[in-house]
């Protein structure tokens, strides 16, 4: 039985007072539209259409995905005059499930439901059960049978109507082929003078066809976003969920209500995360990884036994970055895209790792710089020096072997070689390779002048 799968994203979203479309902006990370595109990736459908509309080019281009193709609804005339747009570019008489691109979190169960329980042969509505049902729609129930009578939009309500709290999510599986029909027959002869997609709840009443309502899982599943407001409230409802999922599987969290994950997390076990943390990418932490306040981590592997210290920045986009077993990061460290440390390896504060390799041992303290580098074990890398790894067109490696020690406020000018166990001298600025085992001492000698005098100031 042919499956279509339809997602309305034609809206302007006016009152987001934004200018980039409402179905773009973004919850956890990712635009709303690209979540309710996720539910549905576990589907083998015929045809997934995302109909579009305002900064229709706009949003096209960022969903845009094989399989996924679009129809343009111009001008947005409601809900029923959308589907009436993509009535030619569904496939075959089995099942059209219909979504809403503003409505995020509908779990791929609960489509899932509407699509089993429509079998091509009934028309089935997402409802929920709301404490303030205002602006929904208001499902009217056969008092004998429970079966749908019908939806009423909150704006064609009665006073009585009105006080019903089961309202109609937005979301639905139909017939394809009853659907085609019924939406040809939808007039606009209402308050709005639109199409509304609900009046086929009538015309099936009418034909006798099945209408039946399967209610969702919780209120946050359906909860649309209309302006920033309700885009606050259903991220932090969603950051929640995270929190507590990650929590039941043993991840300890200072505190829920001050984390956030963009991204996925996978993790071992006694993982510690302290407050305002953001996760973004994807991120595995191994065992015993504990995460200091203010990190905002993206697109790393941390091994077990690692410690990330408070206000760290890691971003390996896409790249990616790694972090060796028992390493030591931060705080106020920054590893960039191509970091890879090895076990036990020191960064310190104000430390910027990029493009680099960094063996076990390795460590680099306080106020350093290290891009295209090859670091050996055990060395250490002094305060204030850095690689000149770019000269003004390409970049440069450099190579630092075993147990090299480079003193405070050097500069290794790539492409340079440091041979193993070398030591470079602080303030020198190295242009030349050093062989295994030499001192190196690049500076201007020192002077001392007697009987100098400091300039005054004048009076």
């Amino acid at each position: 039985m042919a499956l279509n799968i339809v997602i309305m994203a034609a809206g302007k979203g006016t009152r987001m007072k934004s200018a980039t479309p409402k179905v773009l902006h973004k919850l956890a990370g990712r635009p709303l539209l690209t979540h309710v595109l996720t539910s549905c990736e576990p589907f083998t459908a015929d045809a997934r259409i995302v109909i579009t509309g305002h900064g229709a080019e706009q949003v096209e281009a960022t969903v845009a995905a094989p399989g996924i193709s679009f129809v343009r609804q111009m001008p947005q005339l409601g809900t029923g005059h959308a589907i009436q747009q993509v009535v030619p570019a569904l496939v075959g008489e089995g099942t059209t499930l219909i979504l809403n691109g503003d409505v995020p979190l509908i779990e791929t169960s609960t489509a899932k439901a509407l699509v089993d329980a429509c079998a091509g042969a009934a028309l089935v509505l997402l409802t929920v059960d709301l404490f303030d049902p205002t602006g929904y729609g208001r499902i009217i129930r056969d008092p004998e049978d429970g079966g749908v009578l019908a939806i009423v939009e909150h704006k064609d309500a009665t006073p009585e109507q009105r006080l019903i709290h089961e309202g109609y999510s937005g979301m639905m599986a139909a017939p394809t082929g009853a659907l085609k029909r019924w939406v040809s027959a939808l007039t606009n002869n209402n308050a709005q003078g639109e199409y509304y997609l609900t009046d086929i709840v009538a015309m099936a009443v009418a034909e006798g066809l099945p209408v039946l309502g399967i209610k969702a899982h919780s209120e946050t599943e359906v909860l649309g976003v209309n302006d920033p407001v309700q885009l606050a409230q259903l991220e932090r409802a969603f950051q929640a969920q995270q929190a507590n999922a990650l929590m039941r599987a043993g991840v300890r969290l200072a505190d829920p209500a001050r984390f956030d994950l963009r991204g996925t997390l996978t993790h071992g076990q006694d993982c510690e995360i302290d407050v305002n943390c953001v996760f973004e990418g994807n991120v595995t932490l191994g065992d015993n990884v504990r995460i200091g306040a203010h990190c905002v981590i993206r697109n790393v592997n941390i091994a077990s036994n690692a410690r990330i210290h408070e206000f760290t920045h890691i971003d390996g986009e896409k790249a990616g970055a790694s972090v060796g077993e028992g390493a030591l990061i931060g705080p106020f460290a920054r590893l960039r895209p191509g970091a890879q440390l090895g076990p036990e390896v020191h960064i310190g504060n104000f430390v910027e790792v990029k493009n680099s390799t960094l063996a076990a041992g390795a460590k680099a303290n306080h106020l350093a710089y290290l891009g295209d580098a090859t670091v050996g074990e055990r060395v250490n890398y002094g305060a204030g020096s850095i690689t000149a790894n770019y000269d003004g067109a390409n970049k440069h490696r450099t190579e630092i072997g075993d147990d090299v020690h480079v003193g405070s406020n050097c500069v290794l000018v790539a492409p340079v070689t440091i041979g193993a166990g070398a030591t470079i001298g602080g303030g020198s600025t190295i242009t030349k390779p050093v062989g295994a085992g030499e001192l190196a001492v690049a500076r201007g000698k020192q002077v001392a002048i007697s009987g100098w005098t400091r300039p005054a100031k004048k009076r």
